[in-house]
């Protein structure tokens, strides 16, 4: 049996004019009737590297009973000089998250895949110690099950207090090993009740915290700044 988490992240290809720019990772996230892709801001636009793709491309599965059967699904990112996509703000800044719509009457009949739902997201009351071991799961550096075109979850652990705006920014901390391609991943907390997607959907892998440090004399931080998932409240309003 295979982890319904594991049908919920999708592996994004960057595109511009048809041509490859990176790889990056997403997940699906529904609310009522409608069905979105969440991924970082910076795999949309990020103008200080110059990335700007015109399309994204997704692999998505079509058949639960054999997970070697996908096809590719293309999403355009801009309608003439307007971006499709939804992106976060608040009064500290930009918040490094975005959500495009996805054309459901597009996609396979038969598609297999798993979308999070505000359900998933955790109540205000509800607490997640520091050290909790959480998963993130994508692509790192593009990598996955070829065959089956399947993610990979990595270990991380929370740390700083979940509920705080570290730097006042909208986004807690995670201590784990992570790699470019991660960017968009989902970072979740097992659930303790049963259901079709057992997790709690706690936020979106942003990046690798570089920190103040000689790189010379220093070794890498190994955090990562995961941001609030309770921002798709908002973009998907």
């Amino acid at each position: 049996m295979i982890d319904s988490l594991m049908l919920s992240a999708a592996r994004i290809t960057t595109l511009a004019t048809g041509q490859v720019l990176t790889n990056a990772s997403g997940f699906f996230f529904r609310r009522d009737q409608r069905l979105f892709l969440v991924t970082s801001r910076h795999v949309m636009l990020d103008q200080p590297s110059g990335h700007q793709p015109d399309s994204l491309q997704i692999e998505l599965h079509t058949d639960a009973d054999n997970l070697a059967s996908t096809v590719s699904f293309s999403i355009p990112l801009y309608d003439g000089d307007q971006h499709l996509w939804r992106q976060g703000m608040d009064g500290a800044g930009e918040i490094d998250v975005a959500v495009t719509e996805l054309d459901q009457s597009a996609l396979p009949d038969n598609g297999a895949y798993q979308a999070f739902t505000p359900q998933h997201l955790l109540q205000a009351d509800e607490h997640v110690e520091i050290g909790s071991t959480l998963l993130v799961v994508g692509f790192p550096l593009g990598f996955q099950d070829t065959l089956h075109r399947m993610p990979v979850a990595r270990h991380a652990g929370l740390a700083s207090s979940f509920g705080l705006r570290f730097h006042g920014l909208g986004y807690f901390l995670t201590d784990g090993r992570t790699h470019r391609g991660l960017s968009g991943a989902p970072v979740v907390k097992r659930a303790s009740v049963d259901g079709e997607l057992p997790w709690h959907l706690l936020g979106i892998h942003s990046t690798r915290l570089l920190g103040n440090r000689d790189e010379d004399q220093d070794e890498a931080l190994g955090l990562n700044c995961t941001w609030y998932a309770d921002i798709l409240m908002t973009l998907t309003e």
